[in-house]
Parts: structure tokens; C-alpha cells; sequence
């Protein structure tokens, strides 16, 4: 298999395939979502006192790793509030005048969604900010001495933000949300739950050793475990397997060459080449990038995050350190590199 094969499989991003499966995987409530307890203790209390005063929810700012739920929450956050959604992201909105129209199209307690939220042109958030606090923004027609100013009056709409890099965006945005949820990475015990939910309603016939198995590889993350379990039902389909077991869901992921710790070719690659190359560290992220042949910012954002929250990557000031376990786990001694 191609290696840009198995980035699109574990990858967080998300691709096209992953939002005609979210619309058949998608929890709707929150009680059918499944993990970040703390988070869905507290947004419950949040989303019923917006109700018992009937008003809408305060803006809300969600953070957390690709693939963790953030758009899925919203889609959640909007249904238990019985409101509409609109759905942005800060690339789309180009020019100050888009992000006016989608706001003046909104009726009163609506959500508008903008996912990669840090992304925002900083002049498109001048315009944002009375928009969140005063629900109305300031249009300057014409130009030079005859310019004037026209205030128009927004509906009381609420905003979700989503952003997988919260230290970009700019404090005065930051400010203005009332409510911040960060998602953690998943238990090995609640991806499995939702594999075997996505299992059940892919009608896939799934052994719960299997169903542990991809957990195990799923890289905590629902997104990338639901991909997987795609990919092994098409193992089990063309080997013509009706009931898939452990040994099967295994072979199947062999042969995407992921291994038992869900890392793929590009994450070892990372680690042999900081411990061949450059001796384990430190190691500066460009530096690491280079010998990688691999973007800085992808580096950073999608394989970083699980190297080191499998304690196989040690992230220090002076740069990138291969943690003992990361020799452990590709056969190298220490020492003897």
C-alpha cells in the first residue's frame, strides 16, 4: 500500500469520505456521545440553564486535536438547543462582506459554526467582535469624503468556534467567548465503544477482541478509528471473512502497515531518523522536518501530538528528544546507535 495511502487512513484531517461516514456515525444527542465525561458533564448544566432561561447559549469556543468531535458537539450543542446551524470555517470567509451575509441570514438564537476558527483574516475579526458583543456591525458605504457609516442590527445568534490551535487566535477573539471545552484524546475503553456502535450501525459483524484490536491502533481518535474499521470490513469483505475476529482485524491492519501502537510508516520514520540521524536529540523541529521530507506545520499538528502522548517523543526548549521507550519499541539499543 502507497504510503500517502496509510497518511489519508490515520490521518485526523478530515477527508470526504469521512463526512458521508459522519452522517451515518454521528451521534445527534449528547447522551449518545460517547467519552469526554467531564466535558459532557459540564456542557449538559450549560445547555439547560440556557433553556430554563430560554435564551441562547453564551458563544463557545472548542478546542482540542483533529478528529476528536469538535464538529460533532456543535451539530449537538444546535439539535439539544432545537436551533438552526450554519457551518463555516476561517478560510471560506474571504472578505469582510461574506462573513456579514452569513450573520445578517441568521434568526434570533441560531449557531454559526466556523471550524479552523484561528484562521480568521485579522480584519474579518474587527468586524466579529460587536457582532459577539453587541449583535449588530458597522458597514462603511462609499468611499473618500462622502463615506459614511450604516450600523445593522444582527439576530441574537450564538458562536462555536473550533480550532486545533487555540494559541493562534488573538486574545480579543479569545475573550469574547463565554464558555471554552478543550477535548482530550480518547480512553482505549471509549473508542472501543464507538467502534462497536459504528460496527452496529454498519450492520458489521464484529468480535469485541476485534473491536479492541483497532482501538489499540486507532490513535485515540474516533475519527481515525472509524476509518479503520472501514478499511478492515473491506479486508474481511474480499477475503470473505462473515464474522470478523481478532486475527482477521489484525492481518488487516498489518497490511496497512499500522502497527500494534497505531503508529504508521511516517511516525517510525520520525523516530529512526531522530535517533539514526541526530542521536536521539534534541533536535529542532525544522531540522527534523527536512530529514523527513515532511511539511513542518504536519509534523507538528498530526504526528507530534500522539508521538508524544505516547511518551515516545519528548518535546524540550532545545528541541525534539526520542524518548527510551521510542528505542524500545523500534528494536534499538541505546547507546549503540
Amino acid at each position: 500500500m502507497k504510503s500517502k495511502d496509510v497518511f489519508e487512513i490515520v490521518s485526523q484531517e478530515e477527508s470526504k469520505e469521512d463526512q458521508t461516514l459522519d452522517l451515518t456515525l454521528r451521534p445527534r444527542l449528547l447522551d449518545e456521545f460517547i467519552g469526554q465525561e467531564k466535558l459532557k458533564e459540564n456542557l449538559k448544566i450549560f445547555l439547560e440553564a440556557a433553556r430554563q432561561r430560554e435564551e441562547a447559549i453564551d458563544h463557545v469556543l472548542l478546542h482540542g486535536g483533529a478528529g476528536l468531535g469538535k464538529t460533532t458537539l456543535a451539530y449537538i450543542i444546535a439539535r439539544e438547543m432545537g436551533v438552526n446551524i450554519r457551518v463555516t470555517s476561517g478560510p471560506a470567509i474571504e472578505r469582510a462582506g461574506d462573513l456579514v451575509a452569513i450573520l445578517s441570514n441568521l434568526e434570533d438564537n441560531d449557531i454559526l459554526f466556523i471550524d479552523e476558527i484561528h484562521r480568521l483574516n485579522r480584519l474579518i475579526e474587527e468586524v466579529l467582535y460587536p457582532a459577539m458583543e453587541e449583535f449588530s456591525v458597522d458597514l462603511i458605504l462609499g468611499k473618500g469624503p462622502s463615506a459614511r457609516t450604516l450600523r445593522l442590527d444582527l439576530p441574537k445568534f450564538s458562536l462555536i468556534g473550533a480550532t486545533t490551535r487555540p494559541s493562534l487566535i488573538s486574545s480579543p477573539l479569545r475573550d469574547r467567548f463565554g464558555v471554552t471545552y478543550q477535548l482530550a484524546f480518547y480512553r482505549i475503553e471509549d473508542v472501543e465503544k464507538i467502534i462497536n456502535r459504528s460496527a452496529k450501525i454498519l450492520e458489521i459483524n464484529l468480535l469485541p477482541e476485534a473491536a479492541r484490536e483497532i482501538a489499540n491502533r486507532s490513535r485515540f481518535t474516533p475519527r481515525v478509528a472509524n476509518r479503520l474499521l472501514k478499511r478492515v470490513r473491506d479486508f474481511a469483505q474480499v477475503h470473505k471473512e462473515k464474522i470478523i475476529n481478532q486475527q482477521v482485524a489484525r492481518e488487516a491492519l498489518e497490511l496497512l502497515e499500522i502497527d500494534q501502537l497505531g503508529l504508521n510508516p511516517l511516525d517510525r520514520k520520525i523516530l529512526q531518523v531522530l535517533i539514526e540521524k541526530f542521536q536521539g536529540g534534541p533536535v529542532g523541529l525544522k531540522s527534523l522536518a527536512i530529514a523527513v521530507g515532511e511539511d513542518l506545520d504536519t509534523l507538528e499538528e498530526i504526528y507530534e501530538p500522539y508521538l508524544i502522548q505516547l511518551g515516545l517523543l519528548n518535546r524540550t526548549l532545545r528541541g525534539r528528544i526520542a524518548a527510551d521507550s521510542a528505542y524500545q519499541h523500534l528494536g534499538y539499543r541505546k547507546g549503540l546507535i
